[in-house]
Formats: C-alpha cells, sequence, structure tokens
C-alpha cells in the first residue's frame, strides 16, 4: 500500500525587505504569482499528494481572488496560520488527519524547489523519520562578537532550505511540545521533541524570495529551465 504524502505550504510574508506592498508570495513571477509556481512544483512531483496552505486571514481573500484571475483551480487545503511559523505549521498539520504518512513542510516563497528534491525528502523521510534539505556554504564565514572576529570551518556549517520532510507521527508528536523563540524551522522542533535530524543535499537554485534581486535570480532561473 502506498503511503500518503503531504505538503504543508506555509506563506505568511509581509514583503517587508522586498519593499512592495504586495506580499512577496503574491507577486508575479514569470507570468504567475510566486506561490503558484510553488505549490504547482509539488504537483509535478505528484498529482496524488495532498496540499494544505497555510496563509494569513487577511490574504486569504487575496489569495482566492488570485486564483480567479489566474483561472487556477487546484483543489488546495486552505487555512489560517498563526502569529508565529511554530502555530502556521501546527494548524496545517492539524488539517491532516490520523498520523499515517509523510509530510513535506515548505516555504510559499520557494517556487523553484526541484522534483528530484522533493522525491528525495519523501524518500529519506520513510526511511529516517526525518529529512531536511541543505547545502554547503560556498564563501568562507567568520564567528563575531562587537570587539573580535574569528575564523571558523565552514565545512562544519550547513545552509537550512526547505522541504523539511517528516514521518507525520513524528512530526505531530514534535509540534505537542512548548514554543520556544529558539525554534525557528520545523527541523529544531522535531530536533528538540528528541528525534535525529536527518539532512540531504539541496540545491543552490532552490532560492528564498525575500529580495527584489531575489525576484530577478528566480525569473532567470526559471526561464532557463524551459
Amino acid at each position: 500500500m502506498d503511503v500518503q504524502e503531504y505538503a504543508i505550504i506555509v506563506a505568511g510574508g509581509k514583503g517587508t525587505r522586498m519593499k512592495s506592498q504586495t506580499p512577496k508570495q503574491f507577486l508575479e513571477l514569470d507570468g504567475l504569482p510566486v506561490l503558484v509556481h510553488t505549490i504547482e512544483a509539488f504537483y509535478r512531483y505528484s498529482e496524488a499528494i495532498k496540499v494544505i496552505l497555510v496563509l494569513p486571514a487577511d490574504d486569504i481573500i487575496t489569495w482566492e481572488s488570485l486564483c480567479v484571475a489566474y483561472n487556477y483551480n487546484r483543489q488546495v487545503v486552505l487555512t489560517v496560520g498563526g502569529d508565529t511559523r511554530f502555530q502556521s505549521v501546527k494548524n496545517g498539520l492539524e488539517k491532516i488527519e490520523g498520523d499515517t504518512g509523510l509530510v513535506a513542510i515548505h516555504d510559499g516563497v520557494r517556487p523553484l524547489v526541484s522534483q528530484d528534491i522533493v522525491g528525495a525528502s519523501f524518500r529519506l523521510a520513510a526511511v529516517h523519520g526525518s529529512a531536511v534539505a541543505a547545502v554547503r556554504l560556498k564563501e568562507s564565514i567568520r564567528k563575531t562578537d562587537q570587539d573580535t572576529t574569528i575564523a571558523v570551518d565552514r565545512s562544519d556549517y550547513r545552509l537550512i532550505q526547505t522541504p523539511q520532510s517528516f514521518d507525520l507521527a513524528v512530526v505531530k508528536k514534535a509540534y505537542q511540545i512548548k514554543e520556544e523563540p529558539s525554534l525557528t524551522d520545523d527541523a529544531s522542533v522535531v530536533e528538540r521533541s528528541g528525534h535525529a535530524i536527518s539532512l540531504f543535499e539541496g540545491s543552490y537554485s532552490n532560492i528564498k524570495i525575500t529580495t527584489p534581486e531575489d525576484m530577478v535570480v528566480a525569473e532567470a532561473l526559471l526561464k532557463a529551465y524551459k
């Protein structure tokens, strides 16, 4: 029997660093809203996947209007996010009945995630219970305080991306712990609950759109991949 796969797409950005009145997940990228590109990345991986879209309450009407404007008819499950990412992911998990299956948790503003990355995350999560995309640092880094800096070995560090995929029972149990500011992503929540985190090789093209420069890069990458 095939295991059901889910994707929780969290899209709560406000576009502050984008210097735009429009939340970055709704900006047009190569003819479609960023968020549509992100959702479609998961459906390209599998038409059988079940997508839960987590949005701030004020953004739901915007999303529905965009679906009409772009004639976008995917039947995703909509739910309202919380004040923090922790609360938003927890709300998304509550939309999944039972605790059997695999779930990928992904940033709504990472529209260039590939089918290969999504597939790898599910395969590894099925084996290890967790699978978190990460890439090696390209540049030298230094640790700093107010007075001094010191060089550190970049090979000891990884940049963490999404998807972060998990066995559903593992991640649902993890999100019962108390929320703390140090829990900045899903991996840190699952790790705090006592489950080991497994990393796998992500992709430098799997960028998170945060600034205007990111939109330029994302547009170029999308056109290059066509």
